[in-house]
């Protein structure tokens, strides 16, 4: 079923040690130097990156050439971070000296370590690979004592699955993006220094060429940057290659977006086990992956929730001050984010209770606890969120967690948290750990919003919280995305989720997976399980997921066969291995006092899969000659892209990420780095003597636009100084008593909506004649006589809405069926009349069905 598949992202950057230093940039002194030089002026020796994909169905194994070449006169030693998928299993890693390949094996980490320390030191060439301790997304790839004049090819391989999206596309993203991680303060873990430059100062390429294969049609592939043509390679196009266009920029993640002709079905894959391995353990037995696609009544998927509790959690962290996008729309991530709390605090159903939160340094929060959701406090939350800029420092995102999860829950209603952020924090873990912990109490859906968020962290929110997880990037709008995950949260709860299994006698089951805690309509949830025991090859099992649903025993069942697969080397195994190591490490980190039980269990499961963990390490040592080093090996700084920094200051800057950091000193000796990051610390105090500076750039050309005195820890502002506040939906002011101004916002559609009333209707005003682009006498003389002025208004907005913002239904379908609910409950009169007068005032032609009337 699955063929060997390849790609390893790469952004890479090599690790500082005890110093902070950013160099100006010197063009003139880099163009009269040779070959690859990083910002500093020193010789970089990666100079290209050659990545392969190969999908299969829903599954991607990737593979990535990372190519070196030391053109010094002395030997070097590069240590880079690069940032994974989250739920990547790396499962290779090898190095080619000229004609010797030498294999990384899989062992204990400070065990693989001592060994890298000791073959530097006796000037043997070696290769170490691991896992960040604090987040599973960020790698750092160690490459020892590269000799003067010679090449080295490093080759990384990792499979994954696709996510499924809501338009049943299957999203790969390579990350090519590392952004600043913020540690809280007061964090023990310690953090590594990289050296970021603006996109177009990154001095290596990568290429990236991908082969997709399915049973279904490849219709077509879309991305986020330059493709080439897709290719077919047979004439029932269910084999395709596509290729990224040369001269990629660096300045986005590689997403590709895959679809089929057909939905996505069930189905389950049995892959035999290893002959070599022993019988009884996970990679002796086969396993089995059953992908499941849940199908609701449509009864219950066209009801809404009136009740619950919704929680908006939104990141204020100067990060957030960057543009969303890549276009020319110079649309910052915080305004998105206003836009988009517009919309829900819109569509939200009359009855229900909300609050939303706010965070960076410190967390802010609109009232002191949810409150009934009615005209009243929406348009004082509107008032607040209009007021927030991206101006609260760091990324402390536990705090408001925690004091989220303190306030009791409300009787009969679910509450639904809603986290907004960029994911640019270093404690990953531990927020994640800390959203499992009360699962039991909501559901948490999560937003990744730009390049370079951290999928550990916006994936791990949604897996634990029971929720959905989406990423903002590229050219996406985050509203339909967001109102995607408002109508998951509006339908029923999927509740008390069991997983049977049925196989033929002498053939047992042990679950890999972690109980499935959410099932959403249309969303894939998938089960890994090993089979133990002898069943002949015609022999059939079958899997069935039983849960309640609104109320109602619901049940959906696989048949399947029990005949290995062909051609899926071990692609199960190692994705079933990597879900119950990620299992087994939160386990380590929940139950102190079995710490060191749990985590040689991890570590042996680890060796003997030859997947990663946060515990183990690849290490690869040539042993063939060498001679000891004396002295310090020369050390040279590969930037990578933080999009951050690209977009303020274009200019190379130094920044942190959770990833292992060492200092090596006599050989066989390592200990922690000094940590550099103290009580409070910063972006800005990272930089030193830099930071009176940094604290006064230009934003713009505009003189008027300068940075205004920070508090520790904060670094951007979005207003100019002095300058009056604006409404950010509309150019209108709110007034003290919620009514809005005549003015017009520049999104239409954010202009009409920011009109509704919280019951779901529409005053007859100038504002909403200006929305339709009308005069107040031409709206008011269309009306039909006996029709009461909010009944008319509503209709009419219903009617622009299906008339001429078909192309956004997603964004604003809710707040339309709050419309609708409402025009019923009022006993319309003369509503055919209404339409029709609509359509003339209007000039469309939308018929009265099609409102849901």
């Amino acid at each position: 079923m699955f063929q060997a598949m390849h790609i390893l992202s790469c952004s890479f950057t090599l690790l500082l040690f005890t110093e902070i230093c950013t160099l100006p940039l010197v063009e003139e002194t880099m163009m009269n130097r040779c070959g690859l030089l990083t910002v500093n002026k020193e010789p970089v020796p990666l100079k290209s990156i050659e990545v392969e994909l190969e999908v299969r169905d829903h599954v991607a194994t990737v593979v990535s050439t990372l190519n070196y070449e030391n053109k010094e006169d002395k030997p070097v030693e590069a240590v880079f971070v690069f940032p994974l998928p989250g739920d990547a299993a790396v499962c290779h890693f090898s190095a080619k000296l000229g004609q010797t390949q030498i294999v990384a094996e899989v062992k204990e980490k400070q065990e693989a370590r001592e060994e890298y320390d000791d073959a530097l030191s006796s000037g043997q060439q070696a290769f170490l690979l691991e896992e960040s301790q604090q987040s599973p997304d960020i790698f750092s790839l160690s490459v020892g004592s590269l000799p003067p004049g010679e090449s080295a090819s490093i080759r990384l391989e990792y499979v994954t699955e696709l996510a499924v999206q809501a338009d049943d596309g299957l999203r790969f993203s390579l990350p090519a993006v590392l952004n600043p991680r913020y540690q809280p303060q007061g964090s023990e873990v310690s953090s590594v220094q990289v050296t970021s430059v603006p996109a177009s100062l990154v001095p290596y390429s990568l290429s990236l060429s991908a082969r997709v294969s399915s049973a279904r049609p490849v219709s077509k592939v879309e991305s986020s940057c330059s493709l080439d043509p897709l290719q077919y390679l047979n004439t029932d196009q269910t084999q395709a290659t596509i290729k990224l266009s040369a001269g990629h920029k660096f300045d986005r993640d590689v997403e590709l977006l895959i679809y089929y002709k057909d939905a996505h079905q069930p189905t389950a894959v049995v892959e035999a086990g290893q002959a070599s391995a022993k019988q009884g353990s996970l990679m002796g037995d086969p396993v089995v992956m059953v992908s499941l696609y849940p199908e609701f009544p449509q009864s219950v998927m066209s009801t809404v929730a009136s009740r619950g509790e919704f929680v908006f959690l939104l990141d204020r962290s100067g990060s957030m001050t960057s543009l969303l996008t890549n276009s020319k729309q110079e649309k910052t991530r915080i305004s998105s984010a206003r836009d988009t709390l517009l919309l829900l605090l819109k569509s939200l159903p009359m009855g229900c209770y909300f609050n939303i939160y706010s965070f960076g340094s410190r967390f802010e929060r609109i009232f002191p606890k949810s409150v009934e959701y009615s005209q009243q406090t929406m348009e004082e939350a509107l008032k607040k969120v209009e007021e927030m800029d991206a101006n609260l420092g760091g990324t402390e995102i536990l705090m408001p967690l925690r004091h989220i999860y303190s306030q009791p829950c409300i009787p009969n209603q679910p509450r639904q948290l809603f986290v907004f952020t960029d994911g640019e924090v270093g404690n990953t873990k531990e927020v994640v750990d800390l959203v499992k912990k009360h699962s039991g109490s909501h559901r948490c859906f999560s937003f990744g919003i730009g390049e370079g968020a951290s999928s550990a962290l916006i994936n791990g929110l949604a897996k634990e919280g029971g929720g959905h997880a989406q990423f903002i990037t590229g050219t996406d709008r985050m509203q339909p995305k967001v109102m995607q995950s408002l109508r998951f949260a509006l339908q029923p709860a999927v509740v008390d989720v069991s997983v049977t299994w049925d196989l033929p006698k002498g053939v047992s089951v042990t679950a890999l997976s972690p109980p499935i805690t959410a099932l959403f309509q249309g969303q894939r949830s998938l089960i890994y399980a090993q089979l133990t025991g002898q069943s002949s090859e015609a022999a059939e099992g079958s899997v069935t997921v039983k849960y309640s649903l609104a109320g109602h025993p619901s049940q959906n069942q696989l048949n399947f066969s029990l005949k290995p697969a062909e051609d899926t080397g071990s692609t199960v195994h190692r994705l079933a291995a990597r879900t119950l190591i990620r299992s087994l490490e939160m386990e380590e980190r929940e139950k102190r006092e079995e710490k060191d039980g749990v985590k040689k269990k991890v570590v042996e499961l680890s060796v003997q899969s030859g997947v990663s963990s946060s515990f183990t390490a690849f290490i690869a040592v040539n042993k063939t000659g060498g001679e000891a080093i004396q002295g310090p090996l020369l050390r040279r700084n590969i930037p990578t892209v933080s999009m951050y920094l690209c977009a303020k200051l274009g200019s190379p800057m130094t920044m942190s990420c959770a990833a292992p950091a060492r200092v090596r000193g006599p050989r066989g000796c390592t200990g922690d780095l000094p940590r550099l990051r103290g009580e409070g610390y910063s972006l800005e105090q990272q930089l030193g003597s830099q930071r009176k500076s940094l604290r006064h750039f230009h934003m713009s050309p505009d003189d008027n636009w300068v940075q205004p005195p920070l508090s520790p820890g904060e670094y951007s502002v979005e207003q100019p100084l002095g300058s009056p506040r604006k409404s950010r939906y509309s150019d209108m002011s709110l007034d003290d008593d919620g009514a809005t101004a005549s003015q017009s916002p520049q999104d239409p559609l954010l202009q009409l909506v920011s009109l509704q009333k919280a019951s779901g209707c529409w005053q007859l005003d100038p504002a909403l004649a200006a929305a339709l682009g009308k005069t107040s006498e031409e709206v008011e003389k269309s009306k039909p006589a006996l029709v009461n002025n909010e009944e008319w208004a509503t209709i009419l907005a219903l009617i622009w809405l299906h008339g001429f913002k078909m192309d956004a239904k997603e964004e604003w379908e809710l707040l339309a069926m709050k419309a609708v609910s409402w025009l019923r409950a009022q006993n319309a009169l003369r509503v055919t009349d209404c339409v029709d007068a609509g359509n003339a005032l209007l000039g469309s032609s939308v018929q009265k069905d099609a409102l849901g009337l």
